[in-house]
């Protein structure tokens, strides 16, 4: 999407696919682009992927676009504020079983707002690595992907040669991963093995739809190598703190999102002091001797 292209209509249904419909929630944010994408999978009976924030503008909006219909399953790849909350509201209008990602809440002071865990998600089952959800004329593959949160799953659909990505990967900026539950080193594992698999089209949970998917995943691969040789090529500069490492680093981004990239600045350091390159004293990052 261009700066010239309008938004998505908020609460609309727009179908992506005969088989994949958009429901587009009123969160836009410095985070979160024009919202959290909320998924229709099927017609008939469905899966509803992400239901996202609890906003009952937004939950009339799902059950108005399957008015009719059956929802069978709620799906959450994450349970991040913007994803999860409104499975729990939905699941008292509609009986489905919320099935997806394991419950996690943890402690973190850090600076998205937004992406604050979900206290109230519950699952009545929790999907591990391949497992499948079925409905009429669709199947909905697990695809363990963490790495932005510990507990990220991805859902493939064979069907549509779609996969939903979440926050795994988007269609508009790169993916936080912000210690102590984002891992830099899984994130990359993660986004290593969707280049196992082919698909003709990535749906993500924020942003337009990827349709060269490998071409993106290797660019995003990419960018993070690149990321992780600016961060060294700043400590052999003496630049050694991360906020200074952010100005050196993303200039010309909203400040807002500072604190975001500075987290990101933390994994990939975590990353390469695991990986015996650097070390740190306190604040200070330094290069380990070859």
């Amino acid at each position: 999407m261009t700066e010239e292209t309008p938004p998505p209509p908020t609460g609309q249904s727009i179908e992506l696919h005969p088989l994949i419909r958009r429901v587009l929630a009123p969160n836009p944010s410095p985070f979160t682009y024009t919202g959290t994408q909320t998924y229709i999978v099927g017609t008939g009976e469905v899966a509803v992927i992400d239901p996202g924030p609890a906003e009952q503008t937004h939950l009339d909006a799902i059950l108005g676009a399957t008015e009719g219909e059956t929802i069978r399953y709620i799906v959450c790849t994450h349970t991040h504020r913007d994803h999860s909350p409104a499975a729990a509201p939905l699941k008292d209008a509609t009986g489905a079983e919320i099935a997806g990602c394991a419950a996690l809440v943890l402690e973190d002071s850090g600076p998205r707002a937004d992406s604050a865990f979900d206290e109230s998600y519950t699952p009545d089952r929790v999907l591990k690595d391949g497992e499948t959800l079925n409905g009429d004329g669709w199947t909905l593959e697990t695809v363990a992907t963490p790495g932005h949160t510990s507990n990220h799953l991805c859902y493939a659909l064979p069907e549509a040669g779609a996969l939903f990505t979440g926050d795994h990967i988007m269609g508009w900026s790169t993916t936080v991963v912000a210690p102590p539950d984002g891992d830099m080193a899984a994130y990359m594992a993660s986004l290593e093995k969707l280049l196992e698999r082919d698909f003709d089209a990535y749906y993500p949970a924020h942003g337009e739809p990827v349709d060269r998917p490998k071409r993106y995943t290797r660019g995003l691969i990419g960018h993070r190598k690149q990321r992780e040789g600016q961060i060294l090529r700043a400590i052999d500069e003496e630049v050694r703190v991360i906020p200074d490492m952010v100005a050196k680093m993303y200039k010309g981004i909203d400040p807002r999102l500072h604190g975001a990239a500075g987290r990101s600045v933390l994994s990939h350091l975590i990353d390469l002091e695991r990986r015996g390159i650097v070390s740190r004293d306190g604040e200070r990052w330094e290069r380990i001797a070859a």
